[in-house]
């Protein structure tokens, strides 16, 4: 990520906005679709101000919170592609924060793929939005950010039909992945005696992890948070390269060496992408568990059920799903790939007619919205319902951060606090 001097951000009165519609709720704000006074359509998402400074106030905060919005927001001020979006502009009340980005009319590729035929899509979608989806993941990756929460809910359909990437509240940055570095994997593989010893210390230590993880607190929270790994033989031979060791993402999406706590780079957007393409395929993510516990446990040690012929397709989502990081299929061998043979990836982002075209609609207000109350009130039962529940169980969880049982994880590592809360 280039981190010469910031572009202007610009601020919106939230007086000069008009509230059509709520479009949906994350774990700390809720998103709107608004109307400028020139007619634009965007997408506003809100966080409640006291939420972030209850978290820094409180004694077992590490600051997270501030770091994730001051990030989203940098990241989101510095994108000039068209697969991801663009900050429109900040909006800051004395109750609420919050930025606008560009609408998506299109939805997200949940909403998508249910309006598809047995909801699934046929394999040439899957290879334009594959693709799209490559495209983006590798243009982050060469500015340095691992985006770490891919998923169908967080890939929008825009107005022409092509993809933008959303929710940048998980993300972190680490150097830029690069030429030199994609061939380190390949270049130099451990050798057999390696390689065993390092299975062997990994099954040693998997249902430990696990038990570790699954009764660890897991709260909404996430620390953004990068560190280079102790030296070892491993590391320092075969992946020098910088790695974060947040356990972040969503539980389903998950990679296995977050699960492990070994530490991730950008492989890690790569195996959710296999988990992506897989249920674009298959209509149900591959490792699903009837519990979280279960579903780690099958992320670990199962391999995908890619019923079927052999395809290219089933082919790359097997490799992208490969449970070691350093085996795991790179951009280059992916761009390479049977699958997308057909591909022209200096034509794709430029098509101009995409699998899908959203139907424009006349966006009309049914009612008036106030903003702050609107979600002051969403998260006032949330907070009121996480007090209780703390309250509840202060004992058993000796100050545990219990606070609530969402999708988002986080938090085995916790940097400094941050002294100065600033908004935007």
């Amino acid at each position: 990520m280039n981190n010469h001097e910031k572009p202007e951000i610009a601020s919106i009165e939230l007086r000069s906005l008009k509230v059509i519609s709520a479009l949906g709720r994350g774990a700390k704000g809720v998103v709107f679709l608004v109307e400028t006074e020139d007619g634009e359509l965007l997408a506003l998402k809100v966080i409640l101000r006291a939420s972030i400074e209850k978290n820094k106030a409180s004694r077992n905060s590490d600051g997270s919170e501030y770091r994730r919005i001051c990030l989203e927001r940098d990241l989101l001020s510095s994108f000039q592609y068209p697969l991801l979006p663009k900050l429109k502009g900040v909006v800051s009340t004395d109750k609420i924060v919050g930025y606008a980005i560009d609408y998506c009319p299109g939805g997200d590729f949940n909403s998508l793929r249910k309006k598809q035929t047995e909801k699934m899509f046929s394999n040439d979608t899957i290879r334009f939005y594959a693709a799209e989806l490559v495209l983006a993941l590798e243009h982050l990756h060469g500015s340095g950010i691992v985006y770490r929460d891919l998923k169908p809910e967080n890939v929008m359909i825009q107005e022409n039909g092509h993809i933008m990437l959303i929710d940048f509240d998980l993300s972190t940055t680490l150097s830029p992945k690069t030429p030199a570095t994609r061939q380190i994997n390949t270049a130099n593989p451990p050798k057999l005696s390696e390689q065993t010893a390092l299975k062997s210390k990994k099954k040693k230590n998997l249902f430990s992890r696990l038990n570790k993880c699954c009764n660890s607190g897991i709260s909404p929270d996430d620390s953004i948070y990068s560190a280079r790994l102790a030296p070892d033989s491993a590391s320092l031979e075969f992946d020098p390269v910088e790695k974060s060791n947040s356990f972040v993402g969503t539980e389903e999406y998950l990679a296995p060496e977050i699960i492990l706590d070994n530490g991730h780079d950008f492989s890690v957007d790569w195996w959710c992408l296999g988990v992506v393409l897989y249920e674009m395929l298959y209509g149900t993510t591959p490792f699903r568990g009837s519990n979280r516990k279960e579903t780690y446990y099958r992320i670990l040690s199962k391999a995908p059920d890619l019923v079927g012929e052999v395809t290219p397709l089933r082919d790359l989502i097997k490799k992208l799903l490969e449970k070691d990081p350093k085996h795991r299929i790179s951009v280059d061998g992916i761009k390479g790939h049977d699958f997308f043979k057909s591909v022209d990836w200096d034509f794709i982002v430029h098509l101009v007619r995409p699998p899908f075209i959203p139907v424009p609609s006349d966006e009309n207000a049914n009612k008036e919205i106030d903003v702050e109350l609107f979600v002051q009130g969403v998260f006032k039962v949330e907070e009121e319902e996480n007090d209780g529940h703390c309250k509840n169980n202060l004992q058993a969880n000796d100050g545990d951060k219990n606070k609530n049982k969402g999708e988002w994880v986080d938090g085995i590592s916790y940097p400094t606090q941050v002294d100065e809360f600033l908004v935007f």
